[in-house]
């Protein structure tokens, strides 16, 4: 499902006389569906650069990137964006929102996007929400006035709202509570039953042992350093 090979990449300091800073070089990885994949390594060593290459924040100089049937290093922008609408969810430690838009609304929009009727739609937003334990009183707000944590679970809800055959968690469990860190791992391995194929980095090292199949040390694909 998903398919990395002899990826690059390289950032160029334009402000430090265009500098080149060489962060990653032949990385390599394989996940098939149903799988979980752990990237581990220490700070720095290119975690977070690797997944932002396959959602297609960053532009990999070299190699391939293939989710699906869509290779992302060298796909055009319509591409990349219908990707991320049918195939490919991003669950960051950040809710970029739209304000003012309403909760729930926010949960069910990818759903909207790929043409669920807008009941069913709210339904399953209703669901997440409430199996995430945000409370009912909240929906009808905006949650970018939400506290960090709630805005995390509603991320996550989300981020979970469409089946996504594949999906990218950056720290999942972060600063959850015992009770919803327990959701967010059950909804990892309902995913996970239903043929989803996972990239995530987890520092919970319980939550990764759980759910994960095995881990990618990505120190292995960064210039200068040993795997």
């Amino acid at each position: 499902m998903i398919e990395i090979s002899g990826v690059s990449k390289s950032f160029v300091l334009h402000n430090q006389g265009s500098a080149v800073i060489p962060v990653m070089q032949d990385a390599a990885m394989t996940v098939a569906p149903g799988e979980c994949v752990a990237l581990v390594g220490a700070s720095g060593a290119g975690k977070s650069t690797l997944m932002r290459m396959i959602y297609g924040n960053y532009l990999a100089n070299a190699g391939q990137i293939v989710v699906g049937d869509v290779d992302v290093a060298q796909a055009e922008p319509r591409e990349i964006l219908a990707l991320r609408r049918e195939v490919l969810g991003y669950v960051s430690q950040f809710l970029r929102v739209v304000p003012r838009v309403a909760t729930i609304d926010v949960v069910a929009e990818p759903l909207l996007q790929v043409g669920v009727d807008g009941a069913a739609a709210r339904a399953r937003a209703e669901e997440l929400l409430r199996r995430l334990n945000i409370p009912e009183r909240l929906w009808s707000l905006s949650p970018t006035t939400f506290s960090g944590g709630e805005q995390q679970r509603v991320n996550i809800a989300r981020g979970f709202a469409h089946s996504f055959p594949a999906l990218l968690l950056d720290e999942p469990t972060a600063s959850l509570d015992a009770t919803n860190r327990e959701v967010v791992l059950s909804l990892i391995e309902d995913a996970k039953a239903r043929g989803a194929a996972i990239v995530g980095i987890f520092h919970d090292e319980a939550a990764r042992e759980r759910v994960c199949d095995r881990e990618i040390d990505v120190t292995g694909f960064t210039p200068g350093m040993a795997a």
